[in-house]
C-alpha cells in the first residue's frame, strides 16, 4: 500500500512511519481480542473490520486472541459466538490464541518482577486500597505491606497460587509510584485471587492476571506489531509500556499500543452491560434479537456482512468520539440487499380484490423478474386468479388528487399483469371495507407487446392470489430506543428510552414462490421493504424479519 493509492487514515499513518523508522514489514502483526463473557455487538464489528482489514491491507496476519482472564463472566458459548461472529463478517484469523495460553508465563514474569522488588503482595483490603490510593489531585500513601520481604512475597504469592487462602485477602501489587499523576501507574494490581472455574484451564488456577498485565504481555508473546484499543486505554497506555519495559528483549518486536474512538450509534447501546440487563430483563427475547446491536442480532434481522463492513468502512476511524446515525447504517443495508435480494409478492395489510370480468376458475401464471439489478436475469413463474389480496393502504374510496394508486373510477397496473379500473366496493355491517371490486383490460398483459399493454397508467401496486397466497408471520421491527442517545443522559436510565413499539407481529400473505425459503434468506417485498426469513421459521409456519425499509420513515416521524 502506497499514500498515492488512497488517503490514509492516522492508524495506517502510524504504520507506514513505523515502516520508514525500519520496521520490517514482515513483522507485522494485528490481533482482536476480545473477552468471551458476552457476545460481539457492532462496536465490536468496527474492530473487527479495522484490524482485519489492516491484515487484508498490509498481507500481514490477524490473531484471534480471547481475553480469558475473568473465569467468573466468561463462558465457552461465548467463544464459540465470537468465532462465528468474525468468520461470518468474512475475516479468518492467522492463530487462535487464548490469554489463558499464557498463564503459566505470566506468572513467572511475576515471580521475576517480586524478585527485582517491583512487584508485592498487598494484605489490604479492596476498600482500604482504594483509600491509599488517593485522587488525581492527592498523591497516594504506601501499602503497609509495601515493604515486605522478597522472600515473604515469593511465599505469599506461591501460596496464593496454591489456593491457600480467601478471595480478597491478599493481591499482587506492581511496585511502581503511589505520587504517579497517571492514577493507573499508582502500584497496579498484576494478581487477584478467584476459586472459580475456568472455561479452559479448569480449576489449575486460583490466581488470575489482570487485563493489564495480560494484554500486552499477551502482545509481546504472539509478536503482535501493533495493538489498536478504543480511546478508554489511552490512559492505560503508560502502564502497558511499563510492564512490556520489565520483559522486553530487544532482539524482538516490541508491540506498540495506539487508541480510536469508538463511533457510537444512534438509537442503540452497546455496552455488554446494559446488552445483558436488557436480556436478563426480557426487554428483548435474546443475545440474538433482530433488535439488539449484536452481531448475532443484526444476523437474524437480515444485516448482511457486507454491509457492515461498507458501514465501518464508510465511518472510517476517529481521534475522538462521535455519535453516527442509525441511518447510514440503514443506507448500506439497502444498498447490498437491492444487489443481491430476489424480489417477491407479499401483502402485509390485506383487502381483497375481486377482478369481476376474469372468467371464473381461470388462472394464469406470470413471469415476473428475480432482481434486476443482476447481471444476469432470471425469471419466476406467479400464478394469478379472479381473487387477489392488494394492500388496504393502496386503494381509497375518495382520494386527493395526488393518491396514485387504485380508486373507483381510475386505473392502475397490478405489477407484472394487468391494468385494472376500480368500480365498486363492498362493506360489512359498520361500514368497513371488506371487497374491492373491479374490472381489468384483458389486453393490457405486462410484456405481451400489445397496444394496450404500453398504455401509461399512473400508478402499480403489488398483490397476491389469494387462491394460491401462503400466510406468513411477519415481524417487523423497529428502533429499539426512542431517544438517540439512549446513554447520553446519566440521570435516566437508559431503559426508560425503550421503544414500546419495537416490534409489531402481523399476520401477511406472500407468493407461493417462498415455501422453499431457508433461514436467513432475504428478499425484497415489493414496495414494503427488504425481510429475510427467521430461524423459527418452518415449512408449517414462514416467519419473516423485516430488515429495513425502502426509505427512511424514522426521519418523516421525528421531524414531525
Amino acid at each position: 500500500m502506497s499514500t498515492e493509492e488512497k488517503s490514509l487514515n492516522f492508524i495506517e499513518q502510524i504504520i507506514e512511519e513505523d515502516l520508514k523508522n525500519g520496521l520490517s514489514k514482515d513483522k507485522l502483526r494485528f490481533r482482536f481480542p476480545p473477552e468471551p463473557n458476552g457476545y460481539l455487538h457492532l462496536g465490536h464489528a468496527s474492530a473487527i473490520c479495522l484490524n482485519f482489514g489492516l491484515g487484508n491491507d498490509y498481507n500481514a496476519p490477524v490473531n484471534l486472541r480471547f481475553d480469558d482472564t475473568n473465569p467468573s463472566k466468561e463462558e465457552q458459548e461465548y467463544v464459540d459466538a465470537i468465532k462465528k461472529d468474525v468468520e461470518w463478517l468474512g475475516f479468518k484469523w492467522d492463530k487462535e490464541c487464548y490469554a489463558s495460553d499464557y498463564f503459566q508465563q505470566l506468572y513467572d514474569w511475576a515471580v521475576i518482577l517480586i524478585q527485582k522488588g517491583k512487584a508485592y503482595v498487598d494484605s489490604q483490603s479492596s476498600e482500604e486500597m482504594a483509600i491509599q490510593k488517593g485522587t488525581p489531585t492527592q498523591n497516594g500513601i504506601d501499602s503497609p505491606y509495601r515493604n515486605r520481604s522478597i522472600e515473604e512475597n515469593l511465599e505469599l504469592f506461591e501460596r496464593m497460587k496454591n489456593g491457600e487462602f480467601e478471595k480478597g485477602t491478599h493481591v499482587l501489587r506492581a511496585k511502581i509510584s503511589m505520587n504517579a499523576n497517571n492514577m493507573l501507574m499508582r502500584d497496579p494490581i498484576i494478581y487477584r485471587i478467584m476459586h472459580a472455574h475456568h472455561h479452559r484451564t479448569a480449576n489449575d488456577w486460583c490466581i488470575y492476571p489482570m487485563y493489564d498485565w495480560a494484554h500486552g504481555e499477551s502482545d509481546y508473546l504472539e509478536q503482535v506489531s501493533h495493538s489498536f484499543c478504543t480511546l478508554e486505554f489511552l490512559p492505560h497506555r503508560e502502564l502497558y509500556d511499563w510492564f512490556l519495559n520489565q520483559i522486553y528483549d530487544d532482539s524482538k518486536v516490541r508491540p506498540k499500543q495506539r487508541e480510536f474512538a469508538r463511533r457510537n450509534l444512534s438509537h442503540t447501546v452497546v455496552s455488554k452491560r446494559k446488552l445483558l440487563q436488557l436480556v436478563e430483563e426480557k426487554h428483548v427475547t435474546g443475545w440474538d434479537d433482530p433488535r439488539m446491536s449484536t452481531i448475532s442480532g443484526m444476523r437474524r434481522r437480515g444485516i448482511t456482512a457486507t454491509s457492515i463492513r461498507n458501514f465501518a468502512n464508510t465511518i472510517g476511524i476517529a481521534k475522538r468520539e462521535n455519535l453516527i446515525d442509525v441511518s447510514l447504517l440503514d443506507f448500506c443495508i439497502r444498498e447490498d440487499l437491492n444487489k443481491v435480494a430476489p424480489r417477491v409478492m407479499a401483502v402485509l395489510n390485506p383487502i381483497k380484490l375481486v377482478i369481476t370480468n376474469y372468467p371464473e376458475g381461470q388462472e394464469e401464471w406470470l413471469e415476473a423478474e428475480n432482481n434486476p439489478e443482476d447481471e444476469v436475469m432470471t425469471y419466476r413463474q406467479l400464478p394469478f386468479s379472479k381473487e387477489l389480496y392488494i394492500e388496504r393502504e393502496d386503494f381509497q374510496e375518495e382520494a386527493h388528487k395526488k393518491f396514485f394508486r387504485l380508486t373507483l373510477g381510475t386505473e392502475v397496473r397490478l405489477k407484472n399483469a394487468y391494468i385494472i379500473k376500480g368500480e365498486s366496493v363492498i362493506k360489512d355491517s359498520e361500514g368497513n371495507i371488506t371487497e374491492v371490486h373491479c374490472t381489468y383490460d384483458v389486453d393490457s398483459k405486462s410484456g405481451s407487446g400489445s397496444e394496450a399493454s404500453k398504455r401509461k397508467v399512473k400508478g402499480t401496486i403489488h398483490w397476491v392470489s389469494t387462491k394460491h397466497a401462503v400466510a406468513a408471520e411477519v415481524r417487523v421491527y423497529d428502533r429499539l430506543f426512542t431517544h438517540e442517545n439512549p446513554d447520553g443522559n446519566k440521570e435516566v436510565d437508559f431503559k426508560e428510552y425503550i421503544n414500546p413499539n419495537s416490534l409489531e407481529i402481523i399476520t401477511g400473505y406472500v407468493e407461493p414462490s417462498l415455501t422453499t425459503a431457508k433461514e436467513l434468506d432475504h428478499f425484497q417485498f415489493q414496495r414494503l421493504g427488504y425481510f429475510c426469513v427467521d430461524k423459527d421459521s418452518t415449512s408449517e409456519k414462514l416467519v419473516f424479519n423485516k430488515t429495513v425499509g425502502l426509505r427512511d420513515t424514522w426521519a418523516k416521524i421525528e421531524s414531525k
